[in-house]
């Protein structure tokens, strides 16, 4: 099953919403329980999470052993932190912090073999451990897995149609954090002007073919409030924000019985 291309399908379709969740934590069989749960794909964050490349091979199995689709975002814009995770199997692919053309002509070649790009060749897990034959696998590699390029700074956005142009390129999701930094809104990520940008961003992709999503907390108001607009797909949630809240709502309960 190539479950990057079902994504895919699913994005390009319309009134279909894919939803994903993040991962921070480093035991993967939380990885497999959100799967479980029902999320399409998970987003394991090597960007601001603690892995190592052990530990993220270990997530993107449990991932994919728990139904869903297997996502790595890369702490960098780097051929040698990209390559050895593209082996490992993945189904999709995050690069942050895309600001240009050329970042995002740069971060697409590092994920395609040659001659469209310069991914350096070692399959591991990717080809099934030598089970696929390299003639299959090479016709078959880059279907493979989504490159999915982030949208967070007000620079990426002013050249929007550059990055979307950018052959190779299956989908954008827009980070407001960093894009509420880059405006000088940091921890302001709802402030009007970010969703302004947000909705320039969704207008540009939609324009250019290109599918678009958003990645947020479990906010209701910022779900509420991104789910009305044009996207594709969302990455919502997050496993440390979950055990926050289900923590802060049983010691609640707890001292409302004690009241009571």
């Amino acid at each position: 099953m190539n479950r990057a291309q079902a994504l895919l399908k699913d994005m390009r379709s319309e009134g279909c919403t894919v939803v994903g969740g993040h991962v921070f934590f480093t035991d993967p069989s939380i990885t497999e329980a959100l799967a479980m749960h029902g999320y399409d794909f998970l987003w394991i964050d090597a960007e601001h999470g603690p892995f190592d490349k052990h530990n993220l091979l270990m997530h993107i199995m449990a991932a994919n052993a728990g139904g869903a689709a297997a996502f790595v975002r890369v702490a960098e814009n780097n051929p040698a932190v990209i390559k050895p995770l593209l082996e490992m199997g993945l189904d999709g692919i995050i690069i942050p912090m895309i600001l240009t053309e050329e970042d995002a002509q740069r971060a697409i070649k590092a994920c395609l073999y040659p001659p469209m790009g310069n991914r350096g060749f070692g399959p591991r897990r990717a080809g099934r451990y030598g089970q696929t034959p390299i003639k299959t696998y090479l016709e078959e590699a880059s279907a493979s897995f989504l490159r999915i390029l982030q949208i967070e700074h007000i620079q990426a956005i002013e050249n929007i149609d550059a990055i979307l142009a950018v052959p190779g390129l299956d989908a954008i999701i827009i980070g407001p954090n960093d894009l509420s930094a880059s405006i000088g809104r940091l921890g302001d990520s709802m402030h009007p002007e970010v969703l302004a940008l947000g909705e320039k961003v969704i207008v540009h992709a939609k324009k250019a073919g290109i599918p678009v999503g958003v990645s947020i907390g479990p906010d209701e108001k910022a779900i509420s409030t991104w789910m009305k607009m044009d996207l594709n797909f969302m990455s919502v949630g997050d496993d440390i924000s979950f055990l926050q809240q289900g923590v802060q709502r049983t010691l609640a309960m707890v001292a409302k019985g004690k009241e009571e």
